[in-house]
């Protein structure tokens, strides 16, 4: 069963084709071991078996409905690759000469038709940069030359001459280690890495079957071969159905460990049959040692980046980094909190009124300078990158530079805001060491070179932050603002290049909500990258036709009937690969385009509602707005043309809300609920919480659904009764109908069954889907009330 779990899409009784497959497999496996069935018939059973059902899911792939051709494109070609590769294995029986040239020219068409439908393929990762490329070649020759190695150890010397045993080393070792980057790489998670690893494995049977004639030992090209072609077919649907992307966050050990433990084994059979080592085996021992020691060099020169991670690595409940809050919630995810996401207006730029930067045009001034002085020279500049350059000068520098910003001086003259900054530097200066550095920028900053170790600075930035936490006097007022420090180690790195660092790590500090210390990571440089491409991509997504939609079925609690959906955005950039709405959301606020992706959503919607309305059965669909949108005068105008466009019944049509955030404008959002009321539309509040604010809110709310997580349901550590109840109760005197979200966990689903939920909606009950899969799997409760 652990074969099957992989497989699973929607729910988990599709797995079991697969299921089924993979024992039927194994068991002629050990038929053919036992000699019981011939070879030649093993493999052509068992290649025909997972050709034929990978051919199966990846036709309806290539035959499914919907605007974009690219997804069926892809289900084509790679369709082709699986009926090629399983008919080059059944017709095996059949060969009586020319084996080895059928195999090849089988792998081939497989090899080509594959390169051709993982191109085609959605969800793929954005093409890395050159440099990124080539360290990755390098970390990947050495483990690969080593798996050729135990392939040239491994592989039968009899009826193989020495060149055919090289050619298939080599090729398997490199099919090895390429499916190892793509089963254990950055985009390790995501469907267009499982069916790249599929394709690898299947082409790593097939040269085995080219490689071995004849005997038992042909039989180790099977379980390459039939489950590289079951992956595919997973990992094409998971790539267009879209499960959820995971952070790309690469798994080192199995590319390390994995070719490593191979080549041991291999070495150690070798020498236990009494075989000396060849020519062959130490030339390829040698190959491997150059990429190795290149791998090694380059790991050096990352050292500096390794000590600032391990200096982040404190004691537990010692707080060094701070993490962004949880994703926000927009059309299926989470809204941010009150504070700005990625690209808040004050961190586009460096810094409300800094000149902070690497060029030569930032207005450093000279410790003791009055801040505010006009431009400084170009040798204020030099002062502060001479005192970087004397730190990392030394043979084990030790030093960080801290830039610090302050955020509320906006609103107040300049001189009110030297002012400020002049305290605020005689307040920084009371709390470091007397050989630190103060320097002064024109704006609302500066900065303190020290030269403490990594840890102490961050304990040196926090100490800054309590001291220029306090008010500040001016003229009849107090005047209270916030900090943003970002720290960067000096450690081998030059001058600017911890400039550069330490302002990315302000900026961080000024996107992650303020009053913060922000440690450089290389993984801020990555982000950054990240969110310029989204701020290029993202305009004109639209009209591009890079926007799709997914369901995620909801279904009552009492008889396990489906009652709606809820529609969720994702945008299939061929560029950035599958992006969901948690990383939408702050670039479209951003670049004001939240109004033109709602619309496009609702009107896509209703559009599907309207469909199933004629094909499936009488179910509502639930689409989240944000309070920005559904605040705007014309909105229940705007709806209501579009609901009659399609001719949808309005009390079809679920608009949900988030409850943290209706309280910014509560009297509005009251009156546009009201209005969608009116109209026949339907309400729902989402992410509601069960606090007294809440409660209380929740009785001036013209609301239908009230949704609430699973820390609702799930069981108190005090033992009190799950809280649950008392939303049950509230929402039953104000006929409010409950939706249990996010239920994951078989246990949820019961808690919120027990505890009053009428509707369910999550993983454990049904998985996100395209709108085909979606009518299918409606299509399998016909008595489900309408």
């Amino acid at each position: 069963m652990l074969l099957a779990y992989p497989f699973r899409v929607l729910v988990s009784h599709r797995a079991a084709p697969e299921a089924v497959t993979s024992m039927a497999v194994a068991l002629l496996l050990l038929a053919g071991a036992a000699d019981l069935v011939p070879t030649s018939v093993v493999i052509a059973l068992t290649a025909g078996a997972g050709a034929t059902l990978a051919g199966l899911r990846l036709s309806r792939l290539a035959t499914r409905r919907g605007t974009d051709p690219t997804p069926r494109a892809a289900g084509v070609l790679l369709d082709g690759a699986v009926v090629a590769a399983g008919l080059t294995a059944v017709v095996l029986p059949l060969t009586n000469r020319g084996h080895t040239l059928a195999v090849l020219i089988g792998s081939l068409v497989a090899a080509a038709l594959s390169i051709t439908g993982l191109y085609r393929l959605p969800g793929r990762s954005r093409p890395a940069a050159a440099s990124v490329r080539l360290r990755w070649l390098v970390e990947s020759t050495g483990p690969a030359v080593g798996l050729a190695l135990a392939g040239w150890l491994l592989l039968p010397r009899d009826g193989l001459s020495d060149p055919v045993r090289l050619v298939a080393a080599l090729t398997l070792g490199g099919l090895g280690m390429a499916a190892l980057n793509a089963f254990a790489g950055p985009w390790r998670r995501s469907g267009a890495a499982v069916c790249r690893g599929g394709v690898l494995l299947t082409l790593g049977g097939l040269v085995l079957l080219a490689t071995f004639p004849s005997g038992r030992v042909a039989l180790l090209a099977v379980p390459p071969l039939v489950f590289g072609m079951l992956l595919v077919a997973v990992g094409a649907a998971g790539a267009v159905d879209d499960a959820e992307p995971a952070e790309p966050v690469a798994a080192a050990w199995p590319r390390s460990v994995l070719p490593a433990a191979v080549l041991l084994l291999a070495s150690g059979l070798h020498l236990v049959a009494g075989r000396a080592p060849d020519r062959t085996s130490v030339v390829l021992a040698l190959a491997a040692v150059p990429p190795l020691v290149l791998r090694e060099l380059l790991r050096a020169g990352d050292a500096p980046m390794s000590a600032r991670r391990a200096a982040h690595r404190r004691p537990a409940g010692t707080a060094v980094r701070h993490r962004r809050a949880a994703p926000a919630h927009w059309l299926g995810r989470p809204e941010p909190p009150p504070e700005r996401g990625l690209g808040v207006p004050e961190g586009a730029g460096i810094g409300a009124g800094s000149t902070w930067s690497t060029d030569d045009g930032p207005a450093w001034s000279a410790l003791g300078r009055r801040p505010g002085a006009g431009p400084a020279t170009p040798g204020d500049r030099a002062a502060l990158l001479d005192a970087l350059a004397a730190i990392g000068d030394v043979p084990a520098p030790t030093g960080a530079l801290l830039l610090v910003d302050l955020h509320g001086t906006e609103g107040i003259g300049p001189t009110a805001r030297e002012d400020v900054l002049a305290e605020a530097m005689h307040r920084a200066r009371a709390v470091i060491a007397p050989d630190d550095l103060v320097t002064g920028c024109v704006g609302t900053g500066f900065a303190v070179v020290t030269g403490a170790g990594p840890v102490l600075a961050y304990a040196l930035g926090t100490r800054l932050l309590s001291a220029l936490s306090p008010p500040y006097q001016l003229a009849g007022a107090m005047l209270r603002v916030q900090t943003s420090i970002g720290l960067a180690e000096v450690s081998g790195t030059g001058p600017a290049d911890v400039l550069r660092q330490a302002e990315l790590a302000r900026r961080r500090a000024v996107q992650l909500g303020r009053d913060r210390v922000e440690w450089y990571d290389a993984f801020l440089e990555e982000q950054l990258v990240r969110r310029l491409d989204l701020e290029r991509e993202l305009p004109g997504a639209v009209a591009r036709g890079e926007l799709d939609l997914v369901y995620q079925p909801v279904l009552d609690l009492a008889d396990g009937q489906p009652v709606g959906a809820e529609a969720l955005l994702r945008w299939r950039s061929p560029v950035l690969g599958t992006v969901l709405p948690a990383e939408l959301l702050p670039v479209a606020e951003d670049l004001d385009l939240v109004g033109e992706l709602e619309w496009w959503v609702l009107d896509r919607a209703c559009r599907q509602l309207s469909d199933w309305s004629v094909g499936v059965r009488e179910l509502w669909m639930a689409v989240n707005v944000t309070t920005r949108e559904l605040t705007t005068p014309d909105f229940v105008q705007r709806l209501a043309a579009v609901l009659a466009a399609y001719g949808v019944p309005p009390e079809r049509l679920v608009v949900e809300v988030s409850e943290p955030r209706v309280a910014g404008d509560l009297p509005t959002v009251v009156a546009r609920l009201a209005g969608l009321r009116s109209l026949g539309v339907r309400t729902a509040l989402d992410d509601f919480r069960a606090e007294h604010a809440s409660l209380a809110q929740l009785r001036r709310l013209p609301i239908d659904l009230l949704k609430v997580g699973p820390e609702l349901v799930d069981a108190r550590s005090d033992g009190q009764p799950p809280l649950i109840d008392v939303v049950v109760n509230v929402g039953e005197r104000l006929g409010v109908e409950l939706v249990a979200e996010e239920l994951e966990l078989s246990t949820q689903v019961e808690g919120a069954r027990r505890g009053g939920c009428r509707y369910g909606q999550g993983f454990a009950l049904a998985r996100p889907a395209t709108a085909e899969r979606v009518e299918a799997y409606f299509e399998e409760f016909p008595s489900a009330s309408r």
